[in-house]
């Protein structure tokens, strides 16, 4: 019963994630990180590339999701490790990447 109510939780959030990289790659104009930023085209020298990488990163984060359902799904106890892991090192390490891939696509 407990991995079934893991996958209903996990399934969805790994869609998020991945939904939201999919955006990001797609986007025609800049992809902001924070919530109610915003990023002009003007600030970026490649749009096309500044969005591709970041949905590169949110489609890494949500492969960690995506391990930590499938393991939930085979043992709970090795999914919620995956997921406390990697919302541990992964949600510190988001914006940090970010702030690279500003950096580099700044012009």
């Amino acid at each position: 019963m407990g991995s079934i109510v893991f996958l209903i939780i996990m399934v969805p959030v790994s869609l998020l994630f991945t939904g939201i990289g999919v955006y990001a790659w797609r986007r025609k104009k800049p992809m902001w990180f924070w919530s109610g930023s915003t990023v002009e085209e003007d600030e970026i020298s490649d749009v096309a590339a500044y969005n591709r990488a970041n949905g590169i990163m949110w489609l890494v984060f949500s492969l960690l999701m995506w391990a930590s359902a499938i393991l939930g799904a085979i043992n709970m106890k090795m999914g919620g490790i995956v997921l406390i892991a990697g919302c541990m090192v992964g949600v510190p390490i988001l914006p940090i990447v970010y702030g690279r891939i500003y950096k580099k696509y700044k012009k």
